[in-house]
């Protein structure tokens, strides 16, 4: 092995202290020790993982990418010591849950408050992604259970279809398209839209919609998250395109909320590895969502 706990533990204090000295008074060693287990590790690697300039140190490339994977895990490792502190303090359950951001504003409060009034004892964590982290921490187990606007069709894991939403308009109130009952498609040609980011799901659902209608959309700001979009309408910026889910989760006197006319669908569905058994908190919440979502 290239490179222990030890030279991993030395190597993230110095990357987030940004000093040697930093990184010493963190792990309560001397400041020579740390040096010299840097260029230890330097020398067992090949690379070198810091610049030497008047006095300071710099990560190189190699050290900002190889950060990346010992940040992961540091996590995993913090995860092991939280379930050790479970089971010496004797917590019987614990749920992890992940979601996309636009859920965390809609969905997911109510689902994870309903759960936690029907299993008070069970610590609850929740943590919001984007689509392709919920996919890679659902894969590496950081989570039982995730949920999210997108589709997958990975083979280890178990879908669980929970409803399909429609797509809302927000307008600012004083706008022209604020008095009719309905907004077509084609009535957002040439406004000032705010859309979605294109590794978004939502953003390849705005393109169906487009399609379907014969139509081109063009977004003036593309955002991650709906609630920005929805923030941005409040702020008289444009017309922000919203699933049903969230708008009907938000308000506000200066802006409209209107239905488009269209048949595109976006389905909110959950996920969990197919080939492990969930515990029994992960299955009753599964139902709790379930509940939620006829």
């Amino acid at each position: 092995m290239k490179i222990n706990l030890r030279q991993i533990e030395v190597f993230r204090a110095i990357m987030l202290a940004r000093s040697i000295s930093g990184a010493a008074k963190v792990l309560n060693v001397s400041q020579p020790a740390v040096s010299r287990l840097v260029a230890y590790t330097e020398q067992r690697l090949g690379i070198q993982l810091f610049e030497r300039i008047k006095g300071r140190i710099y990560p190189t490339p190699e050290a900002n990418r190889l950060f990346m994977e010992v940040d992961s895990l540091y996590q995993y490792v913090t995860r092991v010591n939280e379930v050790a502190e479970d089971l010496i303090h004797q917590r019987t359950a614990y749920l992890r849950v992940a979601c996309s951001a636009n859920l965390s504003q809609s969905l997911m409060p109510r689902a994870i408050s309903a759960f936690a009034r029907a299993h008070p004892d069970v610590q609850v964590v929740l943590r919001t992604m984007s689509p392709g982290a919920l996919l890679q921490a659902l894969l590496e187990r950081q989570f039982e259970i995730g949920v999210a606007h997108m589709p997958i069709g990975h083979p280890n894991l178990r879908v669980h279809p929970l409803c399909e939403t429609g797509w809302s308009v927000a307008i600012p109130r004083s706008h022209p398209l604020a008095r009719r009952r309905k907004i077509q498609v084609q009535d957002l040609e040439g406004q000032k839209l705010i859309g979605y980011a294109s590794d978004i799901p939502f953003a390849q659902s705005l393109r169906d919609v487009a399609e379907r209608a014969g139509s081109l959309l063009r977004f003036s700001i593309e955002v991650q998250q709906a609630h920005v979009a929805w923030a941005l309408a409040e702020e008289q910026t444009g017309i922000a395109l919203v699933d049903t889910l969230t708008a009907s989760r938000l308000a506000h006197p200066d802006v409209v909320v209107k239905a488009l006319a269209t048949d595109v669908r976006v389905n909110v569905d959950a996920f969990h590895l197919l080939y492990e058994p969930l515990g029994r908190p992960a299955k009753d919440f599964l139902k709790t969502l379930k509940t939620l979502t006829p």
